[in-house]
């Protein structure tokens, strides 16, 4: 169950056969993805367990999930941008039912992110899942 925009990501992924592609394609999504305002980047929207400094602000309407974000590392903001496909627009019932996991692993991530960035990953995914359900 995956979003047209997050479906559009893993069809580029298909079409690069690089992973040093891959990787700067992950930084442009991060470059081209809005900053998220100072100011709602506080204590109550940093996410823990990563490496780098990373913001989530869930923004909940009509029942659908949305989240604004930011990181001051580049890669991270690709990976930000990426959840932001795969979650933004789904019911919040839907958010609790992506398999994550499976969706990143489609486009490769799981193979050629650090140890540190794939524990600062997971850790987004159940922020992202922790709000959805507090919010149902």
């Amino acid at each position: 169950m995956a979003s047209a925009a997050f479906e559009d990501i893993a069809e580029t992924f298909d079409f690069l056969d690089d992973w040093e592609d891959r990787y700067r394609h992950v930084i442009e999504l991060g470059k081209a993805m809005a900053a998220m305002e100072p100011a709602l980047q506080v204590p109550a929207t940093k996410v823990d367990g990563c490496a780098s400094q990373v913001w989530i602000m869930p923004r909940i309407e009509a029942g659908r999930f949305d989240f604004q974000g930011d990181s001051d590392a580049m890669i991270v903001r690709g990976l930000i941008a990426i959840l932001h496909a795969l979650y933004s627009g789904l019911t919040l019932q839907e958010v609790l039912e992506v398999d994550a996991p499976a969706e990143m692993a489609r486009l490769g991530l799981d193979e050629h992110l650090s140890a540190q960035r794939s524990n600062g990953l997971r850790a987004m995914v159940q922020r992202i899942r922790l709000l959805a359900s507090d919010a149902v």
